[in-house]
């Protein structure tokens, strides 16, 4: 009875300046991210709470030269029914559909995909989450098919498909020596169902008010 989580919550996404104008002024064209590698499978992603981090984000891949303006937009959104992985519910289930998938990729004589690091990634923090998103891929489509096989055979079914996924990452190297906090821990948000997100807006800034 708790899995449906109905509060609004703030988000960030990092992205182009472009692309930022264009999802304030046309709030119902919003592209998921579909890469091999994502995070948390596919979806439109949100750093949870945390302006700096979604920054970082997009000055990086200003570096690397694919945007021209970093910038943020801001993000309300449900999480509603989340495939959340601070919770150890969605850890346990996500493992058995790893080993569903092993199976089934076994018998088709095929290889599990890898996680992998980038080659200058001294942290080595798995940055290409193939094998993450495969599993979750798979997770998704396999409650799609169930849920249709319910619903021709009894009209209805007691499964639902999951709107978001949440996860908690660390990564970025040791805030200081020996730490245990890095760098750049954060909560990534993937939105699947794109009706979770109620409205983008141009964050601003804090004032300091007399």
């Amino acid at each position: 009875m708790y899995n449906r989580r109905p509060n609004l919550m703030l988000g960030f996404h990092g992205c182009d300046q472009a692309v930022r104008d264009e999802l304030v002024n046309n709030p119902d064209i919003v592209k998921k991210s579909q890469e091999a590698f994502d995070w948390l499978g596919n979806g439109f992603y949100i750093w949870e709470n945390n302006y700096a981090r979604a920054l970082k984000w997009a000055e990086d891949k200003q570096a690397r030269g694919t945007l021209t303006t970093p910038s943020v937009v801001g993000v309300i959104y449900q999480l509603d029914y989340c495939l959340d992985f601070t919770d150890s519910e969605f850890i346990d289930i996500l493992a058995d559909y790893y080993d569903l998938m092993k199976g089934d990729l076994d018998v088709a004589g095929k290889s599990l995909p890898q996680n992998k690091n980038l080659l200058k990634d001294k942290y080595h923090d798995l940055i290409l989450r193939e094998l993450d998103c495969a599993v979750i891929e798979y997770l998704h489509q396999k409650i799609d098919e169930e849920i249709k096989k319910d619903t021709k055979s009894n009209g209805y079914s007691n499964l639902k498909p999951f709107e978001t996924v949440r996860g908690i990452f660390t990564e970025g190297g040791p805030a200081f020596e020996g730490a245990g906090i890095q760098l750049k821990n954060h909560i990534q948000i993937c939105i699947r169902n794109l009706n979770c997100i109620k409205g983008f807006f141009i964050p601003r800034k804090e004032i300091k008010f007399p």
